[in-house]
């Protein structure tokens, strides 16, 4: 590895003067640069700048030390180079909201009656009074009241600008919890950048053009850069080039790094060369129109440059053709299986269970339209048998509008068209109370999902235990020390050897900082087991810095950086006296000890270590320090003479092996104390905790006894990698479901397993059939390769201290503190979006039941804007009630719900048909004999245009009345007696509550002609209040029959059953991974978005091809036109599609085939 060592002097700022003469290059200048590639690139910069080091002349900034931090300087790079800040896109406005919820195909029919209605009741044909046509124009009390007719039509419209109004601020509200959710995770993330030679972490909002960026495995990079310094760094640009395939990048070869990569292996520095809208990342979102107005400034600085951009836009990112290559070999590209998670477990059933209720809605609506009409027509024109007058058929048309908006409303009733807005109110809260308990939900379905968890896929480290690592034991010259020795007992030179060894084979990130707080404990920074080796030098009265500021990591020759294959680091350094080279190593004691071939003894001098040494040694040492549940690390090193000449470094398997055993250390990472309670909890919920890790079996063992994952005397699994792999798979290495099923019931515990071993178990219980249900299963992650688990999992858990950013892209929730007791708080908050849903439709079902079959009732007709109201209790107040119910413990003492149990189980049926004749009885009672009992003038049979009376402003009372009592009473929908119990601990429930009742009061009291109410009597409304009371009781009384003596009640809302899906969309292939984290990469997903906005905006002329893209629905296409100017590297048969959620944001692209290849690709 070449020393990358710069002359620039420290301290760097630009002076004050003209910008272009601040830097000695321009943002075209970096642009062109960053276009090319491999040996293009090195030739560039060799034959422009010199080197590398010469191209951070022209920045101003200096390989070692960095940038200065000056404020002054910042701020000219943004002015010069821009801000790493891609804006938005512009979100819709309010009054674009309105719009769309004004296309509501039930709004507009109530629209159009409304304007019927308007438009009849100011006509008044000549006769239209006669006696002739009936009682529809007899009965008024005076002139006035018949010109208010107009009232309800007015109050019709008025209502649907309400619900209009309510619909459109809900989706802006969401729309702005989905932006502030966004920012969030964007404000987390963070870069490490070297300032006044102190590495630092900043926001990556504030990288600028010059900065020195330390980059290492798992990071998504946020800026273009071109690399200083690197170390066995291998990155994916599968979300540029569509190529699965790692890029090795090195100074002499290729040192072009490019925003939305991800670094897979290896670790370096890059000096950033494009942010914002300059970067790769960013010129695509020009494209897109996100960056339009800056843009615009931009251009109109110059013509010539504005050319230039449209140029480079043009050709941006695309591979170029070599011109000293004229037969460039064509790659194939390989197809990436995309995974395609099913709907979530609510979704599904909301999905059948609204269909079922819209159909129900419909028939019921039509039938009161047919009846309404046929009783006014038999009873006007065969009982009463009056002629149809042509003076009378305006009114009569006013009749039948009358009918048909009444039938409208019932279907307004009916359709539960609350339910979205529950769910989303109900999800909204969650998400937003879970980030107090320290989940971030990116996904908002997986927060309702995990509610139906059955089994939680663990890591162990930092997440049941505290990822706070400390060396507790030691194996060292031939003695075993069950605490850390005294350096005076360790011969000299096996100390230093092991001080070097440990200091130099670290990443150079990884350090021990002292404490924040005075007689606090020392802050690890970086790996937390490096940091624990590192903390063990300290121990032993030695110091590693001296060391890393003599040796640093410029002089580092050659590093094997860890991954989850090698299982060890290894660094290479040149001897400085020329006798050759050294390398030190570190890793899982088994695998780094089966490659030593000797070990420092005593007196530190290296003797034969044999195989059965080994043996003796695995037996006696580590397997004591395992069941202790110590991590156990060996650290050992290898000399390689001047004389063999230099080795070839990229035979790993010749050159890790031959070592010398420096000492094995038993490394401590405790049992958070929460999580055997926690652990506990999710048994008692029905939920099994299984621990996938990569460490040794015995130390997972005993760790998992701890947490109480194993449990004395129990049946249960402890297996290896290899084990599970041997038992798992056939001859043919292929993994067969049956055995697979054969293992997983028992399973607790997997050790020493690779992220692929994750994948297959994950996969492997989630298609399986042994059980009645199929199982709904959650995963924690923090490396990269955890991505394709993550992804395939029902949620998929990140962690927010230790994760990478590729799994937390992949992930569905982010622990912003690694801790297991977070996942069960989420595991209660998804149970209680569940049982809130439910809650929902139990009171607003009992709403629908009885408000469809009165309105059937031959002489009640209650007016539109009262059904409407009742509509807004029952839905947007309802489901703002009882969807924010907190959640309760006692949530985890029943097993999960499964995928396949109804929505509405037999209680809540039993509920809501029992209050359901609760209210009928007692509405049909008061609407027959109502006028007895509160001695009042009967209400029935009134005519048109009639003033409201007292008699059915009193069962309009009773009925919201009654709903009021009930929505209590919905509170409870597992039978439990007290439905009051903790109603103090939901203030907006109570809220909700009170606000409807004091508007109902209002309503009645002075709503008059437009709500078809007339004011009520104090006894009247105790009255109204004492029946609504009633429900309270009549609660108990149902509460106290037994339901499983209710056979014939039917359930609802049952999950999709397998043989419902269609089998285009149960396709295998779909469920196969070939890097599937590729699907979850906003890089890739901006790349491809891009392509398809130059194939449009910028390809002009020429022969143009078709491409068929799919859309939303998949039922209808468009088609992009594309030109031979644009070469792309995409396979000539194969491209994505993209298709957008409700929410507006991107989903997964869907490989599809072209059905006529392009000749421009």
């Amino acid at each position: 590895m070449a020393n990358n060592s710069a002359d620039h002097p420290p301290g760097n700022s630009v002076a004050d003067g003209n910008l272009e003469g601040d830097f000695g290059i321009t943002v075209m200048d970096l642009q062109d640069l960053m276009e090319l590639r491999s040996g293009e690139a090195v030739t560039k910069i060799a034959d422009s700048y010199g080197d590398v080091q010469g191209l951070c002349r022209r920045l101003k900034t200096s390989p070692i030390e960095g940038l200065s931090g000056n404020p002054v300087d910042l701020e000219k790079r943004h002015t010069a180079f821009g801000k790493n800040f891609i804006p938005p896109k512009k979100p819709k406005s309010f009054l674009a909201l309105v719009w769309e919820a004004l296309q509501d195909v039930t709004l507009i029919i109530l629209e159009i009656a409304a304007v019927i209605s308007l438009g009849l009741s100011f006509y008044h044909p000549p006769g239209g009074d006669s006696e002739l046509c009936g009682e529809t124009a007899s009965g008024v009390e005076d002139e006035g009241e018949a010109q208010a007719g107009w009232i309800e039509g007015a109050a019709i419209l008025f209502s649907v600008a309400i619900v209009v109004l309510v619909t459109a601020f809900n989706d802006w509200s969401k729309e702005k919890q989905f932006r502030g959710l966004q920012s969030r995770i964007e404000q987390e993330q963070k870069f490490t950048v070297i300032r006044k030679g102190q590495v630092i972490q900043i926001p990556v909002s504030e990288l600028v053009t010059g900065d020195i960026a330390q980059i290492k495995y798992g990071d998504l990079l946020p800026a273009d850069g071109i690399l200083i310094q690197g170390n066995d760094l291998k990155i994916d640009e599968s979300s540029l080039t569509g190529e699965s395939d790692q890029v090795r990048k090195s100074l002499e070869k290729d040192p072009m790094l490019l925003s939305g990569t991800h670094v897979m292996e290896g670790s370096g520095r890059m000096v950033v060369s494009a942010v914002g809208l300059n970067s790769q990342t960013g010129i695509i979102f020009t494209l897109l129109g996100a960056g339009d107005g800056d843009e615009e400034k931009k251009i109109k600085k110059g013509k010539r440059w504005g050319e230039r951009r449209q140029m480079h836009i043009a050709m941006v990112t695309v591979h170029r053709e070599s011109v000293t290559e004229p037969e460039v070999e064509v790659k194939q590209v390989k197809r990436v299986q995309i995974t395609k998670k099913e709907k979530s477990v609510l979704q599904g059933k909301l999905t059948k269970l609204a269909v079922l209720i819209g159909k129900a809605g419909l028939i019921m609506s039509a039938v009161t339209v047919i009846i309404l009409i046929l009783y006014f027509v038999i009873d006007t024109f065969g009982v009463q048998g009056r002629p149809w007058l042509k003076e009378c058929t305006p009114i009569y048309i006013q009749y039948f509008v009358k009918f048909f908006i009444i039938g409208v409303t019932v279907l307004v009733v009916a359709v539960p068209e609350g339910l979205p807005l529950a769910v989303t109110i109900s999800l909204a809260y969650s998400v937003k109370k879970m980030m107090k308990d320290n989940n971030l939900v990116r996904h908002l379905d997986a927060c309702e999902t995990m509610g139906n968890a059955t089994t939680i896929c663990s890591d162990k480290t930092g997440t049941l235990t505290m990822n706070r690592m400390t060396v507790v034991q030691a194996y060292l010259g031939d003695t075993h020390y069950k605490k850390v020795p005294e350096p005076d007992v360790i011969k000299p030179s096996t100390l230093e050897v092991l001080v070097n060894s440990i200091a130099i084979n670290s990443a150079y990130t990884t350090k021990i900082l002292s404490p924040e707080k005075e007689g606090g404990l020392p802050r690890h920074v970086g790996n937390k087991t490096e940091c624990s080796l590192l903390g063990f030098v300290l121990e032993l009265k030695r110091d590693y810095q001296p060391i890393r500021d003599e040796i640093p990591e410029e002089k580092l020759y050659k590093v094997y950086t860890f991954n989850s294959s090698r299982k060890s680091m290894s660094t290479v350094l040149k001897n400085t006296d020329g006798s050759g080279f050294r390398m030190y190593s570190k890793g899982a004691s088994e695998i780094v000890l089966r490659k030593c071939s000797r070990i420092l003894d005593t007196n530190g001098e290296p003797r034969i270590f044999k195989p059965k040494d080994r043996d003796e040694m695995v037996k006696v040492v580590i397997e004591p320090m395992a069941c202790d549940g110590l991590r156990t690390i060996c650290v050992a090193y290898r000399d390689f003479p001047a004389e063999a000449g230099e080795p070839n470094w990229d035979n790993e398997a010749d050159i890790l092996n031959e070592l010398t055993c420096i000492c094995v250390v038993g490394i401590e990472d405790p049992v958070r104390p929460e999580v055997p309670d926690a652990i506990l909890k999710c048994q008692r919920a029905g939920i099994t905790v299984r621990m996938v890790t990569g460490d040794n079996i015995n130390t997972a063992r005993a760790i998992a006894t701890k947490c109480g994952i194993l449990l004395p005397g129990e049946d249960f699994l402890c297996l290896e990698g290899k084990e599970f792999n041997q038992l798992i798979r056939n001859d043919q290495g292929e993994v067969e479901q049956e055995r697979l099923d054969k293992v997983w019931p028992k399973l607790r515990v997997l050790a020493r397993s690779s992220p692929t071993d994750k994948h297959t178990l994950v996969k492997g219980i989630m298609d399986s059939t042994v059980l009645e249900t199929r199982q709904v299963v959650a995963v924690t992650g923090d490396g990269t390769n955890d991505g394709p688990a993550l992804k395939k999992a029902d949620v998929g858990f990140a962690m927010g201290i230790a994760g990478t950013d590729v799994a937390k892209e992949a992930s569905d929730i982010i622990l912003t503190d690694d801790n297991f007791t977070s996942i069960v708080k989420a595991v209660m908050w998804g149970r209680n979006v569940y049982d809130s849903i439910s809650k929902f439709l139990q009171f607003q079902l009992t709403v629908n039941v009885v408000a469809v079959i009165v309105t059937h009732a031959p002489n009640l007709t209650w007016g539109s804007v009262q059904m409407l109201w009742v509509n807004l209790i029952m839905d947007t107040l309802a489901s703002l009630a009882l969807a924010t119910e907190p959640p309760t413990e006692s949530l985890l003492l029943r097993k999960p719900y499964g995928r396949n149990k109804p929505l509405i189980s037999r209680t809540m049926m039993k509920n809501i048909l029992g209050h359901a004749v609760y209210q009928l009885t007692i509405i049909f009672t008061l609407l027959f004999a109502g006028e007895n009992f509160f001695n009042i003038d009967s209400g029935r049979n009134a005519p048109l245009h009639s003033p409201p009376s007292e008699h059915y402003t009193i069962v309009f009372n009773v009925f919201v009345m009654m709903q009021l009592f009930n929505e209590i009473n919905a509170r409870k929908i597992h039978g439990e007696r007290n439905v009051f119990e903790a109603i103090y601990r939901n203030p907006i429930f109570c809220s909700v509550v009170l606000g409807t009742f004091v508007l109902q009061i209002v309503i009645v009291q002075v709503g008059g002609k437009p709500f078809s109410c007339t004011a009520l009597t104090i006894d009247q409304w105790l009255w109204c209040v004492f029946i609504g009371v009633g429900e309270l009781l009549w609660g108990q009384l149902i509460s106290a029959i037994p339901t499983h003596h209710l056979k014939f009640l039917k359930e609802a809302g049952h999950g999709t059953h397998k043989e419902d899906v269609p089998e285009n969309e149960m396709n295998e292939e779909d469920d196969e991974i070939d890097h599937a984290e590729m699907e979850l990469r906003r890089g890739q997903v901006l790349w491809f978005r891009g392509l398809n906005r130059i194939q449009t905006q910028v390809c002009t002329g020429g022969s143009s091809n078709t491409i068929t893209s799919l859309v939303r629905t998949g039922e209808s296409s468009n088609t992009i036109t594309c030109s031979p100017l644009s070469r792309f590297p995409i396979s000539p048969s194969i491209s994505l599609a993209f298709f957008h959620d409700e929410h507006g944001f991107l989903r997964s692209p869907l490989p599809l085939k072209l059905s006529n290849p392009p000749t421009c690709f």
